[in-house]
């Protein structure tokens, strides 16, 4: 495995831990996870820029995008009791298939 994927990765674990401290702080009303959306964003972003060294832009985001946004519906769900759909479910499918459609026409 590249170091450029590893950093994509390690940018994907932060980018979600920081949306999930956003939920976590109930509207900048809870003072740990308010500091936390905004290290765990600066980390991410970091890496994310780490990872754009050896990766096109367009593969990067879309990988970064879309797995994040999985991942944190999946959160949602689990985590935060949110309701899984017929409709969610498709949209999540379709998202992973839009990224290996891009990664695969490289």
């Amino acid at each position: 495995m590249s170091t450029s994927l590893i950093y994509l990765l390690v940018a994907i674990i932060f980018e979600v831990s920081g949306t999930t401290c956003m939920k976590l702080s109930d509207g900048f009303n809870k003072l740990m996870p308010s500091i936390l959306i905004f290290v765990f964003y600066g980390l991410c972003f970091t890496f994310q820029t780490l990872s754009l060294q050896k990766i096109d832009i367009s593969i990067a985001y879309s990988v970064w995008s879309g797995l994040g946004t999985t991942l944190i519906a999946g959160i949602g769900m689990i985590w935060f009791q949110e309701s899984m759909t017929f409709v969610k479910f498709i949209s999540m499918l379709l998202i992973i298939v839009g990224v290996i459609g891009i990664n695969s026409g490289k």
